[in-house]
């Protein structure tokens, strides 16, 4: 497993990571005993960098975490998230009371004296031009809380606007052959600011594991079923946003460029490793064979300027006109 450094944080991070909001819920049930297993096989395949948040199953994921770190003796980097717990989710919750009772509850699930790595979890764009929500921040650092902050974004325009603040050492944002506007402006700038990129949704929901097809059914619990209109939040989080069966053509168009025995995952973890911004991938995992599976990404060559160019011509004519410009 290569590694690469997590912006100014001093973390030397895998490239490939786990996500756990699979793990913590809105994508069908996991039972507990799989959940441990993903994360050790995550572990035993060289991943030292664990995503979640603290509305995953409610707290689920973190303690899923915390329990098999104390079973583990390598050093885990764990990002967790904070702010999806307000309900109604303004920008006005965004407080001090708030952000420390969201992170006194994330140390709390997940057993730790300080959070390695915080995230505001997807604020209204309006937190990003609030000086005040970042200067929380810095004060619960300070406190020893937590140990370093960045975002998670739906929008370019909130991920150029975050790192515009010194302590915002890291964005999460979507980025997957589906959704490539933040390599045009949000890049370049993150380069610059040395602020680790986390991409999130590497499979687009599944859609790039090449696994679904039309007649795929989901469970009523799984957002790919509730929410591919933004039911219930933002419509980028499913299938990056793009109408299912849009989509299923455009992943056919990219199987017909595979490598000889790539699979649809690897070939779009390494599409999006190739970028230099990308500090890891976050793909997830609801057993413990694709845990290992996606880790093995990391593994593979480059893909070829040639077949960079193929999946642009394919995101230009068959996504591009539909989201570009919305995220």
């Amino acid at each position: 497993m290569k590694t690469r450094p997590l912006g100014r944080t001093g973390f030397s991070v895998s490239e490939v990571s786990l996500g756990a909001w699979q793990i913590g819920g809105s994508w069908g049930s996991v039972a507990e005993d799989e959940a441990v297993a993903v994360i050790h096989a995550a572990i035993d395949s060289g991943i030292n960098f664990i995503d979640t948040a603290d509305v995953y199953g409610d707290g689920r994921s973190e303690r899923f975490i915390a329990q098999v770190l104390k079973d583990r003796s390598e050093r885990i980097v764990v990002a967790t998230k904070a702010g999806r717990r307000l309900s109604p989710h303004t920008a006005a919750g965004y407080n001090r009371e708030n952000l420390i009772a969201f992170i006194e509850r994330s140390l709390k699930n997940l057993d730790r004296d300080a959070l390695d790595l915080v995230q505001l979890h997807c604020p209204p764009t309006e937190v990003y031009y609030n000086p005040a929500v970042f200067e929380i921040l810095d004060d619960l650092k300070a406190d020893g809380k937590i140990l370093h902050y960045g975002v998670s974004v739906e929008k370019v325009e909130e991920g150029l606007k975050a790192v515009e603040f010194p302590g915002v050492e890291t964005v999460q944002i979507i980025f997957n052959p589906f959704r490539q506007r933040p390599k045009d402006l949000f890049f370049p700038r993150a380069l610059e600011k040395r602020v680790g990129v986390l991409a999130r949704l590497p499979l687009s929901s599944g859609l790039l594991s090449g696994k679904i097809t039309r007649q795929t059914q989901f469970a009523a619990d799984d957002h790919r079923q509730f929410n591919r209109h933004g039911e219930q939040f933002d419509r980028g989080e499913t299938f990056s946003g793009i109408d299912f069966d849009v989509a299923l053509g455009a992943v056919e168009e990219l199987r017909a460029i595979l490598p000889p025995g790539v699979s649809m995952a690897h070939f779009a973890l390494r599409w999006i490793l190739d970028h230099p911004a990308v500090t890891c991938v976050i793909p997830g995992a609801r057993n413990a064979a694709q845990a290992t599976d996606n880790a093995q990404a990391s593994s593979m060559p480059s893909l070829s300027p040639a077949q960079h160019e193929a999946v642009e011509r394919i995101y230009a004519a068959s996504i591009r006109p539909l989201v570009h410009q919305l995220w």
